[in-house]
Formats: structure tokens, sequence, C-alpha cells
């Protein structure tokens, strides 16, 4: 039986372990190689604590084997390699926020500089979210155990893929309490999918579009008061920049030299004083409900796909194991976002998935014996 304290240091190694692979991932696919850099650095950081667990954990005659991630890493390193560091540095710098008293109480690293280093790290992933342009809020509410999921892409593809399966398995469900044929079963369910994929993709571009429109408003808003009060304009930002830490000299001065030039001065009012990335403004529509669609369409197939290949009873069972799977991956997937255990978010996703079509079935039922009277 392992010690509690063997325990710790096993917790310890693997995070660390995590957060260098992390951090190497999100330095090898970073455009910008001044923060490339820094996420360079912060990996050899946490090497080095990860040597020093390794170290208690040999003196304590546990090996704790070959260096891995943990699933949750694998995850966020996927992320990573497909759509770039930033797809996860909210995710990341919320976990190193929360994490940044870990070792305070640890009486084995009070004599090193790793309960000091912890804290850095989470105040340099707070400035690079500030520079490029994510809400340092959401790091900020981890303090009680509140992320979110991270880009338009994402989001759509884990919030459409869960309603596309947990609306088409109640759909699906419904009918078949209603006791009709397998092949109205598989007719109801296609056509939910088709009718869901579409709207959840014009649901989705309206409201991408609508933000779009409104950073484009207050974008213009900012264009006309740069206009007419440029001096105002300046001394804004430079409260921007004492409320960062620059003193008032250095504020005024390089506030000065950013609005010299028009073109630079809206891209950086736009950047520090309404949070805007004018050469993004919220993503494009079309890839948001594009992913959206696809991701609705997959997840609301699921739960169809058993009544191509079976009849009666084997459709049916077959539909809830698979949408009960799916339901499951999903919510493995929002955990890695969340940092809920796995277990947890799985179960829960499973828990409501099938709560959902069993009310679905009992109305369904009560209707088919209705009409059947």
């Amino acid at each position: 039986m392992i010690s509690p304290d063997i325990r710790r240091y096993l917790n310890n190694w693997q995070a660390e372990v995590d957060s260098t692979l992390q951090y190497l991932a999100m330095a090898a696919h970073e455009p910008d190689p001044s923060t490339a850099r820094v996420y360079q650095n912060l990996a050899e950081i946490e090497k080095k604590h990860a040597a020093f667990w390794e170290t208690r954990l040999r003196a304590a005659g546990h090996a704790p084997g070959p260096q891995k991630p943990s699933w949750r890493a694998r995850a966020l390193i996927f992320c990573v390699r497909h759509w770039g560091a930033k797809s996860v540095l909210e995710t990341v710098a919320a976990s190193e926020y929360e994490s940044r008293n870990n070792y305070a109480t640890q009486k084995e690293a009070a004599a090193t500089t790793m309960p000091s280093e912890e804290h850095a790290h989470a105040r340099v992933l707070r400035s690079i979210l500030t520079k490029s342009g994510l809400s340092v809020s959401n790091v900020v509410r981890t303090e009680k155990k509140h992320q979110r999921l991270n880009g338009n892409a994402l989001r759509a593809a884990v919030l459409g893929s869960n309603d596309g399966l947990s609306s088409n398995l109640s759909l699906v469900m419904g009918v078949v309490g209603a006791s009709v044929d397998t092949h109205t079963v598989l007719l109801t369910g296609v056509a939910g999918l088709l009718a869901g994929a579409c709207s959840m993709a014009m649901g989705e571009w309206i409201s991408v579009t609508s933000a779009r429109e409104l950073a484009e408003r207050e974008m213009q808003t900012e264009r006309d008061e740069l206009d007419e009060n440029p001096e105002e304009e300046r001394q804004e930002l430079q409260l921007i920049y004492e409320a960062k830490g620059l003193d008032p000299a250095e504020a005024a001065a390089l506030s000065a030299k950013l609005l010299a030039d028009p073109k630079t001065a809206l891209d950086v009012l736009s950047r520090e004083e309404l949070g805007i990335d004018p050469a993004e403004l919220g993503g494009s529509p079309w890839v948001a409900a594009g992913t959206s669609m696809l991701l609705f369409a997959l997840g609301a197939l699921v739960p169809v796909l058993p009544f191509i290949f079976f009849r009666g009873t084997a459709a049916i069972v077959a539909s809830l194991a698979s949408g009960g799977v799916g339901l499951c991956l999903i919510g493995a997937a929002i955990a890695v976002f969340t940092g809920r255990s796995v277990l947890y978010s799985a179960g829960r996703q499973l828990l409501l998935g099938l709560l959902a079509a069993g009310v679905t079935f009992g109305i369904g039922r009560l209707i088919g014996v209705s009409i059947a009277g």
C-alpha cells in the first residue's frame, strides 16, 4: 500500500511532468517567437520541479517510472497540435492559478524556490492572456472552481455533438415509446438530425455575426471618439497602462507614442479599452456554423445508426448502448476543460442524457397507448 507522502509526491511529480510536456507543445506551436520562448522557459522550470519530486520518490524507495502525460495532458497537447497554443491558454492559465498555492503547505518545498515560481507562472500566463486578447476574469474565477470552454471551434465541437446526441437520443426513444416500426423510427431520427443540424448552424451563424457587428459598431464609436477627442482617449489609455503597473510618466509616454499613428491608435484602443481583436472580431461565423452543424450531425447520428443495421429490440438496445458510450465520451471531453474528474463528468453526462431519453420514452408510450385506445 502506498503511503500518503509517496502518493502526494507522485501527484506532484505527475503534475509537473504534465506541465512540462504541455509547455513544450505550446512553445512548438506558438507563432509569436517571444511568447514561444516564455513557454520554453516555463517548461524548463517545470522540468526541474519534476526532477525534485522524482528524487524524493526514489529516496523513499519508490520508482516513478517513465515520464508520460496523463490523459488530460494528452488531450490538451492534441488541441495544441491541431489548433495552436492559444486554444488551451485559458485552461492552462486557470490550472496554474488554481494550483499556485499547492506547495505553500508542503514542508519539502518550503526551502526551495518552487512556491514562488508557481506564483510567478500564474502571473506570467495572466500577462500572456492579456496580450492575446483573452479574458483574465475566467482565470480568476477558478478560485471558485469555474472554468469555461475555449474558442468558438472547441465550444461548438463539444456542445454541438452533445446537443445532437442528447436531443436525437431523446427523440428516437420517444418514438420508440409510441411503439412504431423500426422504419419510422429511422426516418424520424434522420429528420431530427437534419433539422437540428440546420438549426444549430443558423443559430451559431447569427450569434457570431451579431457579436462581430456589435464589435464593429463599438470600434466605429471608438474611431469617432478618437477623431473628436484624441487627448481624452490618450488619457484613458494612460490610465489603463497605469492600472497594469506602469508609473504615470511611462504610461503617458507610451500612450502618446501609440496614439501618434491613427491606425495603430484604433488597434491599441480596441484591444486595451474594448477587449476586441480587430483582426478576428470574434472569429468567422461560417467556421462556427459549419463546425456546429457537422458536430451536431455526428452526435445525432450515434443513436440512429443501430436502426440501419438492426430491427426491433436489438436496435433499441444498441441505440441506448451507443448513445450511452457517446455521452460518456462527451463528458470526458468536457472534463479536459473544466478540470473535473473524468468519472464525475462522464457519469453526470450519462445520467442526464438517459434521464431525458427516459422521460421522452415515457411520454411517447403514453401517447402511443392513448392513440391505440
